[in-house]
């Protein structure tokens, strides 16, 4: 969220969904502030993330861990992995392009945390937690907003959090650190002709008749003139300014996918039968970048779909094909604007699907969830690329080496990112919480991944 005035706590997010008069009410009312400051920032080499989240859980052999030699009830169709650039490493045959990347990207095969629900194990990937504490911890996303956003002197028009395009709905992304560092999820698609961002664009309204609201909002403004000097209407009208940078300013441009070029565009994902139409996570991730120009610090492109209880070599048809042509189009392109040093990007899902398939009706060649092995890709930001970490066993069913928790995986980003796993977590509470557990807190861990850092 962007809070522009600490002591008052409004969002430009919270100021045009309520409308801009309603929130100087709001304002002038004296909304607490939210949050405790994390203090100055640590130096690190990465400057943003890119999470690409594969909500539902992708499926291990089929993409990064392929298993030929486990035989058909385990491989199905897709029993023919590929080379990649990077002598001795292959992956998934439906993922060619990524295949050509894999000098700039390391594969971890041995992600692990036994959970096999959805909502448990989102919560557990993406905070490092066990569920079912009686705190709601902090996604990562929101982690590195309190360290690296506002609070730590992030002074960038956009949210320091945006996903997108929409959350998951899984649990709380902020917890207990509240809604000041809930994520900006623009909605809409940025495939369409206008992306039209939830709170920046409007379906039919053009940049000239938002103009023409603002001038009809100033003449009609008469708190200003009676209560001029007011230190909460200072801070609204600041908020004001923001607000309205965000719909007709710098903030808009981020969005409007137009300024690229149709050919880069185009390379970041179309589907095979067309050149002009394209596809949504292939844009998602071409925003993505694009924010990080801008210093935006964390990115989350929540890619849905990959559920496939059902008919999975099918879908992996569809799925694998545009993960393919997306995420290996914005590593090349980060590397060529000389940002993939500076960024960090990570590709999961909460777990993994089963290895053995289950081909009887009506699941027919489906997989299930999978939380005992699973694999994750983690690219620039100071990763290093090239490298495997860990090995699943024969069949992918169980970790063979280097089992890799999430908690592990994490404290890895935010200590590229000069945030210190083992330091103090501010909360609420003012309980004594560290950024990752430590080992009192009784959590699986198996250290960082510093062979790839």
């Amino acid at each position: 969220m962007i809070h522009t005035h600490d002591s008052q706590g409004i969002s430009r997010r919270e100021a045009l969904g309520r409308g801009l008069a309603g929130a100087a009410g709001a304002l002038l009312a004296g909304v607490p502030a939210a949050g405790t400051a994390a203090g100055a920032p640590a130096k690190g080499k990465a400057k943003s993330v890119i999470q690409i989240w594969a909500a539902g859980g992708p499926p291990h052999l089929d993409t990064f861990d392929p298993k030929p030699e486990a035989g058909n009830d385990y491989c199905g169709p897709l029993n023919k992995p590929i080379p990649t650039n990077v002598d001795g490493i292959r992956i998934g045959q439906l993922l060619p392009m990524m295949a050509q990347q894999a000098d700039k990207y390391s594969i971890i095969r041995s992600m692990t945390h036994g959970n096999n629900g959805h909502e448990t194990a989102s919560y557990l990937t993406q905070t490092g937690r066990r569920p079912g504490d009686r705190l709601v911890y902090p996604c990562a996303g929101a982690v590195v907003s309190l360290f690296k956003g506002y609070d730590a002197g992030y002074k960038g028009l956009l949210p320091p959090y945006v996903v997108l395009t929409q959350t998951q709905g899984r649990f709380s992304e902020a917890g207990f650190l509240g809604p000041r560092y809930q994520p900006f999820a623009t909605g809409g698609d940025p495939a369409q002709q206008r992306f039209m961002v939830e709170g920046v664009s409007s379906q039919g309204v053009s940049e000239q008749q938002q103009q023409n609201r603002r001038d009809l909002l100033r003449q009609l403004d008469t708190l200003g003139a009676t209560a001029k000097g007011h230190p909460a209407l200072t801070a609204f009208y600041q908020s004001e300014e923001q607000a309205y940078d965000m719909i007709l300013g710098d903030g808009a441009k981020v969005f409007d996918l137009s300024e690229e070029q149709p050919e880069l565009r185009s390379r970041y994902g179309h589907p095979p039968w067309s050149e002009t139409a394209l596809l949504r996570f292939g844009q998602c991730c071409l925003v993505a970048r694009r924010l990080v120009e801008r210093g935006v610090p964390y990115i989350t492109i929540n890619d849905g779909g990959w559920d496939t209880h059902t008919e999975n070599f099918r879908i992996m048809q569809q799925k694998l094909p545009e993960l393919d042509q997306g995420f290996a189009t914005l590593l090349q392109d980060l590397a060529d604007r000389g940002l993939l040093d500076t960024t960090a990007v990570w590709w999961c899902g909460e777990f993994g699907r089963t290895p053995k398939i289950d081909w009887q009706p009506p699941w027919n060649g489906g997989r299930n969830h999978y939380g005992n092995v699973f694999s994750a890709v983690v690219a620039g930001g100071g990763f290093k690329g090239g490298t495997v970490v860990g090995a699943s066993d024969a069949k992918g069913e169980e970790v063979q080496d280097r089992p890799v928790y999430p908690c592990d995986l994490l404290g890895s980003i935010y200590e590229l990112l000069g945030i210190d796993p083992d330091g103090p977590l501010p909360n609420p509470l003012g309980q004594a919480l560290t950024v990752t557990p430590s080992k009192a807190d009784g959590i699986p861990m198996a250290g960082r991944l510093k062979e790839i850092m």
